[in-house]
Parts: C-alpha cells; sequence; structure tokens
C-alpha cells in the first residue's frame, strides 16, 4: 500500500523469516559462524536459542540458502509430536515417501537412506525449531538417531533451535546424554541501540529506499519499546510506515511511533528505560 509513496520496491519489515534482509550484527555473525561451524564438523548437535523474535529462524534460513547442492534438508517447524509422528514426518522431509507404522521399519530404511546418501557424497541436516516443544519421549528418540554413524563420523547434522527455555530443558539430568553431545552452541541476544538504528536503516535500503525515513528520534524510541527484539521491530515500522502514509508524511517521527505503541497496544512505560519521555 505504501511502498511507491515512500519510493520502495519490497515491504522492509514483513514479520516472515526472510534471508534477503538478514542484517549480520556482531552477535549474528557470531551465531552464523557457530552454526557453519556445527554444519562443517558433523560431530554431534548444535543447538541454537534465543528469546522469540530474536532472528533464530532468520539465521538457519540463510545457512541453508547457502548450503552446499549436496545436501538434503528436513526442517521440523513443529515438533509437538510423539516419535513415530516425528519419523513420519522426516519421512516426508527427506523424500522417503512411505508411511511407518513400526519403529524398527522405519530405522531399517532410515539407516540404508543414510548410508545410500553418503556413498553419493550427500549431507543430511535435521533442524528442529520450537525445539523446547519436543515431548521428552521424541526427545530421547533423537539422540538414538543421532547414533547412526560410519567410521565415528555423524551421518546426521542435527541443529536444535529453540526459545531460551530449551537450554534448561537439556540441562536436566535425564537429557545429559543430549547435552553431552552438543558441540556447538550459542545463545542469540536483542539489538543494541546501535544496532537497532542500523538495522532498520539496512532494511529500508534492501526495499530500495535512497533517504532515511525514520529520524534518529524515532530509530531511538522504536529500540526503547521493543527492547531490540527484531521481529517487533518490524512490527513497530511497519505501523509507523503505515500511519505516516495514511497522515500524507514521508518521514516517520517520534510522534508517529507513539501512535503506533498505542495503536499496537504496547505499554506506555515500556519505553521508560530509555531517553526519551513519552
Amino acid at each position: 500500500m505504501y511502498l511507491k509513496f515512500y519510493g520502495l520496491i519490497e515491504h522492509p519489515f514483513r514479520t516472515n523469516p526472510d534471508p534477503i534482509f538478514l542484517w549480520l550484527g556482531e552477535k549474528h555473525i557470531e551465531a552464523l559462524a557457530a552454526l557453519e561451524y556445527g554444519a562443517l564438523t558433523r560431530n554431534g548437535f548444535v543447538l541454537l536459542t534465543g528469546d522469540i523474535g530474536t532472528g533464530k529462524t532468520t539465521l538457519v534460513r540463510h545457512l541453508l540458502s547457502n548450503a552446499c547442492k549436496e545436501c538434503l534438508v528436513a526442517f521440523i517447524f513443529d515438533p509437538d509430536m510423539p516419535p513415530m509422528g516425528f519419523f513420519n514426518f522426516l519421512s516426508e522431509e527427506l523424500g522417503l515417501t512411505r508411511l511407518y507404522y513400526d519403529k524398527s521399519d522405519f530405522l531399517i530404511d532410515f539407516k540404508n537412506f543414510l548410508h545410500k546418501k553418503n556413498n553419493e557424497g550427500k549431507r543430511i541436516f535435521i533442524i528442529i525449531d520450537e525445539a523446547q516443544r519436543l515431548t521428552q519421549e521424541t526427545l530421547e528418540q533423537i539422540r538414538l538417531l543421532s547414533n547412526i554413524e560410519l567410521n565415528d563420523e555423524k551421518l546426521l547434522n542435527i541443529f536444535f533451535v529453540g526459545q531460551s527455555e530449551l537450554r534448561e530443558i537439556l540441562m536436566k539430568k535425564e537429557n545429559g546424554a543430549i547435552s553431552q553431545r552438543i558441540t556447538m552452541s550459542y545463545h542469540l541476544l536483542p539489538l543494541s541501540e546501535l544496532e537497532t538504528i542500523k538495522y532498520i536503516a539496512h532494511r529500508l535500503k534492501v526495499s530500495g529506499s535512497k533517504r532515511g525515513i525514520f529520524t534518529l528520534q524515532a530509530c531511538k524510541a522504536i529500540y526503547s519499546i521493543t527492547e531490540g527484539i527484531p521481529r517487533l521491530i518490524n512490527s513497530v515500522c511497519d505501523c509507523a510506515l503505515l500511519s505516516g502514509y495514511v497522515a500524507n508524511r514521508k518521514v516517520v517521527d517520534l510522534k508517529l511511533i507513539r501512535e503506533c505503541q498505542k495503536d499496537l497496544r504496547i505499554p506506555i512505560g515500556s519505553i521508560s528505560r530509555g531517553k526519551i519521555a513519552v
């Protein structure tokens, strides 16, 4: 609706994960390096955690979009299912083209599949998003899948991606065997104020903007409101651009951000820790 008004060619602040908008701040560079190292070593599990909306899924999708052509990827976005449901979802993702009712049947076929793909020079990735939703039983079955190996080389790359509580789950006594196999771990933190300003500018530039649309005060207010959570930053910025379009204002200032804070029902006190009074 507002693209032509602001001179944009893409919507800059969609909340869905899109690798083309990936902004690599210091924290994201470190997280991506950890994921890439885990993908290369194939020695165990890789763990990526962070609060809701910090950009975990976007990072993983960026990694996959740059993965080698020899990679096969199973992306499990809702792992809250019993083991057989998990096995069948995995089978569908990897193209085994069979519905399984018995665990042993799946394991036989899956082991043969992994050996076959390894002989073909293929690498298998299993990305488990929202991994804090895994049941204890399914978590244990995933650990057993990781035992399928050849000459001490793992045939699976398994990534656990989830919210901060996932770390607490994996630290439980019953998950000791899994936590010991995590060879790379990273916790993704929210953006700083400066990173928030750069993040907003980056997404606008990728979308075709030739000028600064948000004032510095507006960007600082957005940081204070959202506490540096990228998904929330996107929501506030998108609201501000729409409000500016409706009001025929081509510059997003502090007043527009205040209006969006009310429209999105964000508590007024949420920006009190910043330097801007509301």
